[in-house]
């Protein structure tokens, strides 16, 4: 039987708490159960953060499994500056993308099993030319060039509790309503099907559809949108025989019974979607990115610039990333 193939922690934003998560996992492992895991990072920032961790500096994804119950294997990345916690420094830009780009490497020529990103500021990677919308974006554009095909990520959050999809992220609200339309609920609805398929082994993922307006629009009296656009949308997808439902008062979709009879919920905008999991998980969601060549997991926050170096970090969304992202990768292969 051949050894397991290791997942990637990338470095992150190095002056963040991702470093003191990653040690915090590394720890936990036996506790947890943790699938093997290798750092990309820099030896020396992680040894300043704990002096007390064993470190053992490999070069091979290969090599991380036989070290890692007893010590934390690390692909070394040179940084310019040793960071200090809780301040940005751009100079440090090239190492963030470059522990990115290696780990999409190895998963994409098949060494590592998957990639658990810490997070990233982008503000310290603008000033280097960093043109990408997000992290999650610069994983897609790096998986296309190798796939030669156009990657189309789509952020799913888990928890035990629930799981949630925001057709729309990162815009104003006053764009929402815009940016909506039928061809972008058709097109990620199909993408989270298949991958609720590939991904967890559901068979028939049973998919609840929120409306944008109070009431779902309340037949057009609060707002036309949920008629015009997801009504139609959603006939389309269940002619294609996928279990589609909605589209539902946000209101009334995420209490207990309710949550009993979907598998996830696809909300119209970035707080409708994120509000009801964090709400129900607040440390426990794990970001995963549907749709792409390679298994990426994410924890649900931030660099946290404000608390690095002090030790309170939690690594609890860390370590469900890294579970979940373990389980994918297995399903993947099965």
């Amino acid at each position: 039987m051949s050894a397991p193939k290791p997942l990637i922690l990338t470095m992150g934003e190095p002056a963040g708490i991702g470093g003191e998560l990653t040690i915090k996992a590394w720890k936990a492992r036996k506790d947890y159960s943790l699938h093997p895991f290798f750092a990309l990072d820099n030896m020396a920032r992680l040894q300043a953060i704990d002096p007390d961790i064993p470190l053992i500096e490999i070069t091979e994804p290969s090599q991380a499994v036989d070290v890692f119950d007893r010590a934390l294997p690390v692909l070394n990345i040179n940084l310019p500056e040793i960071p200090k916690l809780g301040t940005l420094n751009p100079k440090n830009g090239a190492a963030i993308l470059e522990s990115i780009e290696r780990a999409v490497h190895f998963c994409m020529t098949g060494a590592a099993a998957g990639i658990v990103t810490n997070p990233i500021h982008k503000a310290a990677l603008y000033d280097i030319g960093f043109n990408h919308p997000g992290h999650t974006e610069f994983v897609a554009d790096l998986c296309g060039q190798v796939t030669g095909k156009t990657e189309t990520p789509i952020m799913m959050l888990a928890a035990d509790e629930l799981r949630v999809v925001p057709l729309t992220v990162h815009i104003p609200i006053k764009d929402v309503p815009r940016a909506i339309t039928q061809e972008l609920i058709i097109n990620r609805v199909q993408i989270v099907q298949e991958s609720l398929r590939q991904d967890y082994k559901i068979a028939s993922p049973r998919i609840a559809v929120c409306g944008l307006n109070p009431h779902a629009g309340e037949n057009g009296k609060i707002g036309l949108e949920d008629q015009e656009v997801i009504q139609p949308a959603l006939r389309v997808l269940k002619a294609e025989e996928i279990d589609v439902r909605g589209p539902y008062p946000a209101d009334t979709m995420f209490h207990e019974e309710a949550r009993a009879h979907y598998d996830v919920a696809v909300g119209m905008y970035h707080d409708q979607a994120l509000i009801p999991l964090k709400t129900l998980n607040f440390h426990g969601g794990v970001n995963i990115t549907l749709g792409l060549s390679v298994v990426r997991t994410s924890p649900d926050h931030g660099t946290a610039l404000d608390i690095a170096g002090q030790g309170i970090a939690r690594a609890d969304s860390l370590m469900n990333a890294i579970k979940v992202a373990a389980k994918i990768a297995k399903n993947r292969t099965t």
